[in-house]
């Protein structure tokens, strides 16, 4: 029986059950009982692609076996799997420990997964490299120099979008080339203001979805609970800002323009209002253009992820409709695929009148080359 990641099983199971093996992490076990009053567990099992929830009814031999378990156990599940509105659920499925030899070879992450978050990283280092002033620019690199190896191992949410050990780093990523992008388009915005409010915008989350060395279950710490990931990364801010005053970058910083205190209090207030709406969290609501980039920067990458989560797994209700997944707010329609010219089509042979030329919009210099990040690529069958 082959080995498959969470994201593949996501990818293969529908209403015909498959036969797989997965090797997991148990995140968390819950006891919980339906309106009837019948007992059952829902546990969360991980790996570094993703994450699922699983229900064991009381009348299984798994349910009292799985409460046994240690805390963040490592597993290997084999049976048949279907998924369905309600998740994943498996049939005949059983499980065992794994052993030292491939707990460690799990612990070495997906292949894939690597590779795509040390392309992101690699980005995130040359973006924020690129930053000319100088107060962000140290800053960005303080914090990468002290906190570099635990953003890494972060999530950017517990569920939803980026879900998952280094998400963090694959929204970052995808937020700058973006955020780079516009500017690019919109030259009057301050690019170095935006580039670092990306960088700290989840900053807080190092302390709310981080991952403990050596496992892919979430942590928990009493900062992250009690505060929030939007106080914890305002703090973090300050904190970094003042030692960097201390230090003898800083010598010649009050010459400068704009002053050091607005540049501070700018930071911050991206930071402060990057989830838009008081009812969303932010303690105060976007007052710059930086400030609304920021926002909508934020909520396309983290819509983005969750569409290409729910094409992986949406049941089809009808042809090109899916079934709605939380938290979109409807049915899922397949999105139209790019042209492709016939093959006895010419690219470039009208078939109507042409469309007047495009004029090419100016583009500020960088040191990344966006439009590889952005090249469209034919349509597959899949958005992704």
């Amino acid at each position: 029986m082959d080995t498959i990641s969470i994201t593949q099983l996501k990818q293969q199971a529908g209403k015909t059950p498959c036969s797989a093996a997965l090797d997991v992490q148990l995140q968390s076990c819950v006891t919980k009982s339906t309106k009837s009053g019948k007992p059952y567990l829902l546990i969360t099992l991980v790996d570094s692609s993703d994450q699922f929830s699983l229900k064991i009814w009381d009348n299984l031999p798994q349910y009292k076996a799985i409460q046994e378990l240690p805390p963040e156990s490592f597993l290997r599940l084999e049976g048949e799997w279907i998924q369905n509105q309600y998740g994943i659920d498996g049939i005949n499925w059983q499980f065992r420990l794994l052993n030292d030899g491939e707990i460690q070879q799990f612990l070495s992450g997906d292949p894939a997964t690597q590779e795509i978050q040390q392309r992101d990283w690699n980005d995130i280092l040359t973006i924020t490299a690129d930053i000319a002033d100088p107060r962000l620019h140290g800053l960005c690199t303080l914090f990468i120099q002290k906190y570099g190896d635990r953003f890494r191992r972060t999530a950017a949410a517990r569920k939803n979008h980026h879900a998952r050990r280094g998400g963090i780093v694959e929204h970052v990523a995808q937020m700058m080339r973006c955020g780079v992008a516009i500017c690019s388009v919109y030259p009057d915005l301050n690019r170095d203001l935006i580039v670092a409010a990306i960088l700290f915008h989840d900053s807080g989350k190092l302390w709310e979805n981080s991952y403990s060395e050596t496992g892919f279950s979430q942590t928990y710490t009493l900062e992250g609970e009690m505060l929030g990931h939007i106080p914890l990364g305002i703090n973090l801010i300050d904190k970094l800002w003042e030692e960097l005053l201390q230090s003898p970058l800083a010598t010649h910083w009050d010459k400068l323009t704009p002053k050091n205190e607005l540049v501070r209090i700018h930071l911050l207030h991206l930071i402060a209002s990057h989830h838009g709406t008081y009812e969303y969290g932010s303690p105060t609501l976007p007052r710059t253009p930086e400030a609304h980039a920021l926002h909508h920067i934020d909520n396309l990458d983290a819509k983005y992820e969750m569409f290409k989560q729910a094409y992986r797994i949406a049941p089809e209700l009808a042809p090109d409709i899916l079934q709605k997944q939380f938290p979109l707010p409807a049915n899922l329609v397949r999105p139209l695929e790019h042209f492709r010219p016939t093959e006895n089509q010419s690219p470039n042979a009208p078939t109507q009148p042409a469309a007047p030329p495009r004029k090419d919009i100016p583009k500020q210099p960088t040191n990344l080359d966006v439009d590889n990040e952005l090249e469209t690529k034919p349509f597959t069958g899949e958005l992704f």
